[in-house]
C-alpha cells in the first residue's frame, strides 16, 4: 500500500519535522535490515530501539521513518520525510487502520489458537490464492505490530487478508480485531499455551473468543467441534458458525460437524491424504506438510476458502502446495541415515503431543529419540502438562527420551511413571 507522508502524518496524528510532504512510502517495516528503497521504517521500541537505526533504514533508501523522540541522523542520511509522533507502536497501529478502511471490499480473515496458528494461516493462504488476490502475514506476524504490517502490505486490489492473531493479556485479540476488522474467524483450538499469562484454559478460551465477539452478524466463525470449548465460544458471537472436524466416530461432536476430514492416511513421510466433505460436495486431498494433526489445520483452510467462493478441485490443488514453516515438522535425513523431526519453534503442549505422536508413525529400522526442553508460560498447570509430554512420549513409543533444563524435568518424572 502506498502512503505519502502527508496521508502517514494525519494517520498517526503526527508531525513532518524534516524532509517534504510528498515523499511516498510504498512498503513499511519495523526492521532496518529489511528496509527497501521507497519504504517507511516505523521505530519501535523493544529489545532494541528502532531509534537507533532510523540512520541505517535510510541508508537503506527508505523514505519516511516514523519516530517518537529526536533522533541524530549520519551525514548523507538526510530524510525524504521524518514524521515525529507520541507512540510509534500506537501510530503503526492507525496506519493499519487506514489500510484496513482502503480494503473495505476485501475479506479479513483472523485465525487466533492456542496452537496452528501458522500452519492454519498457511494453508488458508495456499487454498484461497489460486483463484483470489491474497494477502497473508509473513512468519509468525500476529501481534499488535505483525497485524498492521499485515494489512499494510495489501494491494489496494487484495481480496483476501489473513491475519495470524496472538494473545498475551485480556483484551489483546479485541485491540488486533479493531485494527482489522475481520469478518472470518478462525479458532483453531483451546490449549495451554500462553495459559500462565491467561489464567489457565477457560482463560486462554475467553481471551481467545474476543475474536468471536468482533465478526459482524453477517460473518464466520469457524471452530473445532472435537474441542470442549466450542459450544461456548459459539454462544460468544452473532455471526454464522461452521464446525469442522474428522469423520464420524473421531471426535466427541463428529456428527454435527460441517466441513471434515475422513479416511486419513499418511505416507513414509508423515503425509496425510483424506476425503474432504462439504456440503456442497467433496474432493481428495494430499498435503505436502507433516503430521496427521495437519488435517484439521487443512480441513479449517478449506471452510475459509469455501466462505470466499474458491471451487473444491482448487481448494484441494492449492493444499496440496502448502509448505512448512521453518523449524515445524521439518524432516531432513542424514547421510548416516538418522531421520530428524524438528518442530522446536515455540513449541506447546499440543505442538509437541503432535510431534511425538508423529514420531510415533515415522517408519525407521533402529530407535525413536526425542530431545524435549522446557515449554513456557504455561502458568499453575506447567508442571502438570510437562508430565502429560513425559507420559506421551512412552505411549508413542520413544527409545530414549532426553529431556533439557530444569522446566523439562517433569517431562522425565512423568515418562518414569508410565513406563
Amino acid at each position: 500500500m502506498r502512503l505519502t507522508a502527508t496521508e502517514v502524518a494525519d494517520a498517526t496524528g503526527g508531525e513532518i519535522v524534516a524532509g517534504v510532504a510528498d515523499a511516498v512510502a510504498g512498503s513499511f517495516t519495523i526492521d532496518s535490515r529489511t528496509t527497501e528503497p521507497g519504504a517507511c521504517f516505523v521505530a519501535l521500541v523493544a529489545e532494541r530501539d528502532g531509534h537507533d537505526f532510523v540512520g541505517d533504514a535510510f541508508g537503506r533508501g527508505a523514505t519516511v521513518a516514523l519516530v517518537g523522540r529526536a533522533v541524530d541522523l549520519p551525514e548523507g542520511r538526510e530524510p525524504r520525510a521524518l514524521i515525529r509522533v507520541a507512540d510509534p507502536l500506537a501510530g503503526l497501529g492507525a496506519l493499519g487502520q487506514l489500510a484496513r478502511e482502503r480494503l473495505a471490499d476485501a475479506t479479513v480473515v483472523g485465525i487466533t489458537g492456542s496452537a496452528g496458528k501458522t500452519a492454519t494461516k498457511d494453508l488458508v493462504a495456499a487454498a484461497v490464492r489460486r483463484t483470489r488476490r491474497l494477502t497473508a502475514s509473513p512468519v509468525s506476524f500476529n501481534n499488535e505490530a505483525g497485524v498492521p504490517l499485515t494489512l499494510l502490505g495489501a494491494e489496494g486490489d487484495t481480496e483476501v487478508v489473513v491475519a495470524e492473531m496472538g494473545a498475551r493479556f485480556a483484551g489483546n485479540i479485541a485491540d488486533l480485531c479493531a485494527i482489522a476488522r475481520p469478518s472470518v474467524g478462525v479458532i483453531t483450538n483451546i490449549g495451554l499455551a500462553h495459559a500462565g499469562l491467561l489464567g489457565g484454559r477457560a482463560g486462554v478460551a475467553t481471551v481467545k473468543g474476543e475474536l468471536l465477539e468482533a465478526l459482524p452478524p453477517d460473518g464466520l466463525a469457524i471452530l473445532d467441534a472435537g474441542d470442549e470449548y466450542t459450544s461456548d465460544l459459539a454462544r460468544r458471537t452473532a455471526a454464522r458458525v461452521v464446525r469442522v472436524g474428522l469423520g464420524a466416530g473421531a471426535t466427541p461432536h463428529a456428527n454435527s460437524t460441517d466441513v471434515r476430514a475422513t479416511d486419513v492416511v499418511l505416507d513414509e513421510q508423515l503425509r496425510p491424504s483424506f476425503h474432504l466433505m462439504t456440503p456442497g460436495g467433496a474432493v481428495g486431498v494430499r498435503l505436502n506438510v507433516r503430521g496427521e494433526h495437519q488435517v484439521l489445520n487443512a480441513t479449517m483452510a478449506a471452510a475459509v476458502a469455501l466462505e470466499v467462493g474458491v471451487p473444491l478441485d482448487e481448494i484441494a490443488a492449492g493444499l496440496a502446495e502448502a509448505e512448512s514453516a521453518p523449524w515445524r515438522m521439518e524432516l531432513t535425513q542424514t547421510p548416516g541415515g538418522v531421520a530428524i523431526l524438528n518442530d522446536a519453534y515455540n513449541a506447546s503442549p499440543t505442538s509437541t503431543v503432535a510431534a511425538l505422536r508423529a514420531l510415533a508413525r515415522l517408519p525407521v529400522t533402529g530407535r525413536r529419540m526425542a530431545v524435549l526442553g522446557g515449554m513456557r508460560e504455561l502458568g499453575a498447570e506447567a508442571d502438570a502438562a510437562h508430565a502429560d509430554v513425559g507420559r506421551v512420549a512412552v505411549e508413542c513409543g520413544v527409545d530414549l527420551l532426553v529431556v533439557v533444563g530444569a522446566a523439562a524435568r517433569p517431562v522425565g518424572s512423568g515418562a518414569r511413571a508410565a513406563a
